[in-house]
C-alpha cells in the first residue's frame, strides 16, 4: 500500500486591522486588542453600522508598484501582499537564486495558485452611479457616454482572479490553480485544494491564498439589513451578542511535500493532516441549530487525519458573533467531541470578519499560536451564553492539550469547512 503523500506549511503572511505579519497580529489578540473602529472613506453619519476593521495603510506601503496599483483593488492589494510575506518567510526566492536555469522552470511549472477570494463587493459598480444618476433612465446616454465616463481599464481592475495573476506574473509561478469564490468558507477551500493538489501529485509546491475588504457602504448596509451586524462589539459566545463586524485582510501560507521541503532544507512550521467540507442545503442565509454540516465536516477531517477527538489541543471557532451560528457550532462540538473538549477560542472579536480571508487568518493565527503554546483569549467577552457555558471557552489564555488545532469556517449557503494542523515547535 503506498504511503500518502505528507503536506507541511513552510511559509506564512497575514494582515489584517491587528497588523501586517502573523506574530504582530498575535501579539495584539494576546494583549487583548480591538482593532475595530468606526469606519472613515464615506460620510457613515446615517448607516446603522457604522463599525469595521479596516487595514489603515496605504497601498504604497504594501506593494511598491505604481503601475500595478492603478489597476487593482484594495483587496487584491493585500491579497498579494499576504502571498509575497509568505512567499519570502518560506525562502522561496533565496532558494531559486541557487537553481540553474533548467532546474528552475522545472520548479516554477510545479508551484501552485490556490486563491479564495468574495468574487467582488458592490463597490466594483461605483464607476458606473455617476453616469446612471445623469442619464436619468435614458439608455442610449449610457451607451454614448459610457467609453467617457468609465475607465476602459475598468474590467482588469475587478477581476476576481487579480490575485492568482499577479501573484503568479510577480513571482514566475507556472503551476496548477484556481480561484475559488464560496463566501465564508473561500479561504479555507484554497488550503483544502491545495493541500490537495500536493496529496495527489499535481503540484509539488503550493501558495494558498484569502483575501478580502468587504468594508464598503453597500456591503455593510446589505449585512445590517440582513440582521447579521452587530450593535456594537463583535462579542461571540457572549449572552449579549448582538452579530458580526466586517474587516479586511487576506492570509497565505506556502505548502509543500515534505518530501520537496526537505530537499531544500526549508523552515516546516507545522504539517496539514485533513481537512473536511459539508453543506447544509438549508438556504442561503439559514442554519441548522442541531450543527449537522460543521459536525460532520469535523468528522471528515479527523477521519482523514486518522486522528481520535482527545488527539485535538484546540478549536478556533468560526465565531462570528451570530446567534444561530454561535450556538449550532457548540451543538456540533458537543456531538462530536462528548464531554472532552479541549480549549476553545476564535479570533474576529479582535479585526472583523474577514469573509474569504477568514479561514486563511484564522489557519495563520491558529498555527502561530500553537507555536507559542497557547490558546489565546476572546477578550471581550464577560458573560458567555448560559446555552455554552458547559464548553472551556477560553476567557482567559490557556495552554492547548496538544500541538493540534482544529480550525472551523463557514460561510454563506450553509457552506462549512473544517481543517486540522499540527504545528511543529520552534
Amino acid at each position: 500500500m503506498q504511503t500518502a503523500t505528507r503536506v507541511v506549511i513552510t511559509g506564512l503572511g497575514a494582515i489584517c486591522a491587528s497588523g501586517k505579519q502573523p506574530e504582530q497580529i498575535l501579539d495584539s489578540l494576546l494583549d487583548g486588542t480591538i482593532s475595530i473602529a468606526e469606519i472613515g472613506g464615506w460620510d457613515g453619519e446615517n448607516w446603522p453600522c457604522r463599525l469595521g476593521g479596516v487595514v489603515g495603510l496605504s497601498p504604497r506601503e504594501l506593494i511598491n508598484d505604481r503601475k500595478l496599483l492603478k489597476l487593482i483593488k484594495k483587496t487584491d492589494v493585500v491579497g498579494i501582499y499576504a502571498a509575497e510575506q509568505a512567499l519570502n518567510s518560506a525562502g522561496i526566492s533565496t532558494y531559486r537564486e541557487s537553481l540553474a536555469s533548467a532546474d528552475d522552470d522545472s520548479f516554477a511549472e510545479r508551484f501552485g495558485l490556490y486563491v479564495g477570494t468574495s468574487g467582488g463587493h458592490y463597490d466594483t459598480q461605483y464607476d458606473f452611479l455617476p453616469l446612471i444618476s445623469e442619464a436619468n433612465g435614458s439608455m442610449r446616454t449610457i451607451g454614448e457616454r459610457l467609453g467617457e465616463s468609465v475607465n476602459p481599464m475598468w474590467l482588469l481592475g475587478n477581476l476576481p482572479n487579480n490575485v492568482v495573476c499577479h501573484v503568479g506574473i510577480r513571482n514566475k509561478l507556472k503551476g496548477a490553480n484556481a480561484c475559488i469564490t464560496n463566501h465564508g468558507t473561500s479561504g479555507s477551500l484554497s488550503i483544502i485544494e491545495a493541500f490537495e493538489s500536493l496529496r495527489i501529485g499535481d503540484t509539488d509546491r503550493a501558495i494558498a491564498i484569502g483575501h478580502d475588504a468587504p468594508v464598503e457602504p453597500q456591503t455593510v448596509l446589505y449585512y445590517q439589513k440582513a440582521g447579521l451586524l452587530a450593535d456594537a462589539q463583535l462579542t461571540p459566545f457572549d449572552a449579549d451578542r448582538s452579530g458580526c463586524i466586517l474587516g479586511e485582510g487576506g492570509a497565505a501560507l506556502v505548502l509543500e511535500t515534505l518530501e520537496a521541503a526537505e530537499s531544500r532544507s526549508a523552515p516546516i512550521h507545522a504539517e496539514i493532516l485533513g481537512k473536511g467540507c459539508t453543506s447544509e442545503a438549508q438556504g442561503l442565509l439559514p442554519v441548522r441549530v442541531d450543527g449537522d454540516g460543521v459536525s460532520r465536516a469535523i468528522c471528515l477531517a479527523l477521519e482523514q487525519a486518522g486522528m481520535e477527538t482527545q488527539q485535538i489541543g484546540m478549536i478556533v471557532c468560526h465565531g462570528n458573533g451570530t446567534r444561530t451560528s454561535d450556538l449550532s457550532e457548540g451543538v456540533a462540538i458537543r456531538k462530536v467531541f462528548g464531554t472532552q473538549i479541549p480549549p476553545i477560542t476564535c479570533f474576529k472579536w479582535a479585526f472583523g470578519h474577514l469573509l474569504a480571508a477568514a479561514g486563511s487568518i484564522d489557519t495563520v493565527l491558529a498555527l502561530t499560536a500553537l507555536q507559542r503554546g497557547i490558546v489565546p483569549a476572546i477578550a471581550p467577552l464577560s458573560n458567555i451564553d448560559p446555552s455554552l457555558q458547559d464548553l472551556p471557552i477560553a476567557k482567559v489564555a490557556r495552554e492547548p492539550i496538544s500541538n493540534a488545532a482544529l480550525i472551523l469556517s463557514r460561510g454563506f449557503g450553509g457552506q462549512n469547512s473544517a481543517l486540522i494542523i499540527r504545528a511543529n515547535s520552534r
